[in-house]
């Protein structure tokens, strides 16, 4: 989520409400250019694909932004060990970050 948040930073997003509880979505309702925006964020450990996205969850969140007349994203957060993919992420180990950005549930 941090990560997500400096990036929507960066980019002229307001935060109007962050949700940090696990399994609680969308983690960030943000207003950019008068338009609210519902960020759903996810953590993908290797080897799960960061671009597929769970659809019911997706479907949800979409329905509800709606009655706010808002957008949704879907913010993939893909994680793998930097030494070798295959092994898991550990504390205080290097890891890597692919994050391609956002990406609109329609």
């Amino acid at each position: 989520m941090n990560y997500v948040g400096k990036e929507l930073e960066a980019q002229g997003y307001e935060f109007m409400a962050v949700n940090s509880k696990l399994k609680k979505h969308p983690q960030f309702v943000c207003l950019k250019d008068k338009l609210l925006h519902f960020i759903l964020v996810e953590a993908i450990c290797y080897p799960r694909n960061p671009h597929i996205i769970n659809n019911d969850r997706a479907e949800k969140m979409r329905d509800h932004a709606k009655k706010f007349e808002g957008h949704t994203y879907y913010a993939a957060v893909g994680l793998h060990n930097t030494e070798d993919p295959s092994l898991p992420i550990y504390l205080n180990q290097p890891y890597t970050i692919t994050y391609p950005g956002l990406k609109e549930i329609k």
